[in-house]
């Protein structure tokens, strides 16, 4: 080969390898990006927990149905359901539902509740001031819980907007919680 063709080929490998490692660290930043992007837009029905006071009138004049539903990611060996399935709610009132939870194994699994809310745009408006989502929910062997969730309706939910779905997804965690034990010298 030529010194010309041999240079050609290195500067096509130099630029094919940094196309590589561009693409390797573009696929990292997605998830992140993708949280980032959901949180801002409300898209998926991810939720945003606001930090911000809790001052806020309640709309006597307004009802707004939140449908709870549950789910359980395969692999998980529990049962889980919400106490109710709906709850009308005034926009600005602080509630209380609760969620029960069974562990249907002889040995402790942990789970990971992740909220969705439909329709997406609402999930701006479903504050959670309280939940179990927040944390990883240990039971041991058997042992039954009621986990709550205490939240409020934004008054600023659009008009045409009068029923919202909030559904829970349980996860088992157990592996990373007891690595995470381990390693913290739990």
């Amino acid at each position: 080969m030529s010194d010309s063709l041999k240079q050609i080929n290195r500067r096509l490998m130099l630029k094919l390898g940094s196309v590589i490692v561009l693409m390797f660290g573009f696929g990292f930043a997605l998830v992140p990006l993708y949280d980032v992007f959901c949180e801002v837009t409300g898209l998926n029905g991810r939720t945003v927990v606001k930090a911000e006071s809790i001052s806020h009138q309640i709309d006597k004049t307004r009802t707004v149905r939140l449908q709870l539903m549950t789910s359980i990611a395969p692999g998980m060996p529990w049962q889980f359901e919400p106490l109710v399935k709906y709850i009308d709610v005034h926009p600005g009132e602080n509630t209380v539902v609760k969620f029960r939870a069974l562990n249907l194994t002889r040995e402790l699994v942990v789970g990971q509740a992740i909220p969705s809310v439909s329709p997406g745009l609402a999930a701006n408006y479903l504050n959670k001031t309280e939940c179990f989502c927040f944390n990883q929910q240990p039971l041991l062997a058997g042992e039954e819980t009621l986990m709550g969730l205490v939240f409020f309706i934004s008054p600023d939910l659009p008009a045409n907007i009068d029923t919202l779905t909030l559904s829970y997804t349980l996860f088992n965690v157990t592996e990373h919680y007891v690595a995470s034990s381990a390693q913290a010298g739990i």
